[in-house]
């Protein structure tokens, strides 16, 4: 029997395959230069090729390859992991070191930030699901650099360089930075969080205790989380690790269309820690919203 042709597709464009995203975007090459990144044009131009040709070949199976949450290890302590592909790290790491999270703080210049708002626009095009954590990582470093005792966090996201290890952030090469903010109760409306932050004695250290309703990329080094202080909602850093605080996941899901963005249900119970974005209650948050706001722009 011959096969019945049903119907012609003649709308559709061809699959998005490898290309050279800096050579085929004359508009980006024009912009770069009319903002003031020109001198940055041979590190974009070296990104945009390797983001749509080896970076897009990584993204292929770190999508078809879910994140895997684990709890506990197999002695049945608690250790809160989440497990992704290797391509995921490896396109991570390819982020990080080329400056898609940390070049403005690397090299503050005159066109740094033009530049890797360009370095974002191309990674994104090849693999949109790791957007969260560079932009995240990205925007905390201003909010950080407002507290003198969180300097080397700051530092580790200028360093460029992505360490994956589950050891303390003091141990590491490079730090990546997350958000707790939501809450199942409140939504989009963060005054309403209920998390509450507990003045310990002797100075900065907190208690937090509550819940967010997501941890954008869990295995971050630490998370900017908002919490219910004293004299109004604040703004706290919080390291990752079990051992050095009480963050607990549970399964939520991934976001739609960014299948290895895994964003966990978390509780927060007694983590003690000298973390806190110190004073001016109630005003430090909306500092962080702003911050956050003018250092994510250029991506929106």
């Amino acid at each position: 029997m011959q096969p019945v042709r049903t119907h012609e597709v003649a709308n559709q464009p061809p699959p998005f395959g490898a290309r050279d995203l800096w050579n085929e975007d004359a508009g980006l090459r024009e912009a770069l230069a009319r903002e003031g990144g020109g001198a940055f044009e041979s590190t974009v131009a070296a990104y945009g090729a390797r983001a749509g040709g080896e970076l897009l070949t990584l993204s292929h199976d770190a999508h078809r390859d879910r994140p895997r949450l684990r709890t506990h290890d197999a002695a049945g302590r608690r250790i809160d992991t989440v497990e992704f592909h290797p391509n995921y790290h490896a396109i991570m790491r390819a982020a990080i070191g080329h400056g898609v999270a940390g070049l403005s703080w690397a090299r503050p210049v005159a066109g740094a930030h033009v530049a890797r708002a360009a370095l974002a626009y191309l990674h994104y095009q090849a693999e949109p699901g790791s957007s969260c954590p560079l932009t995240m990582t990205h925007a905390a470093v201003p909010v950080l650099l407002r507290e003198p005792s969180l300097r080397a966090w700051a530092d580790g996201v200028a360093a460029c360089r992505y360490d994956p290890r589950d050891v303390p952030a003091a141990d590491k090469r490079g730090l990546t930075l997350g958000m707790g903010m939501t809450e199942k109760q409140g939504g989009s409306d963060v005054r309403a969080n209920t998390t509450r932050a507990t003045p310990l004695p002797g100075g900065e250290a907190y208690e937090l205790r509550g819940h967010k309703w997501f941890f954008s990329a869990p295995m971050s080094d630490g998370f900017l989380v908002l919490a219910q202080a004293p004299g109004g909602l604040t703004c706290l850093l919080l390291p990752r690790r079990p051992a050095e605080n009480g963050v607990r996941f549970t399964f939520r899901g991934t976001d739609n269309g960014a299948r290895f963005t895994y964003r966990p249900d978390s509780g927060l119970r007694a983590f003690r820690g000298p973390f806190c974005m110190r004073g001016r209650h109630g005003v430090t948050c909306a500092q962080a919203s702003t911050e956050r706001r003018d250092a994510t722009g250029a991506n929106a």
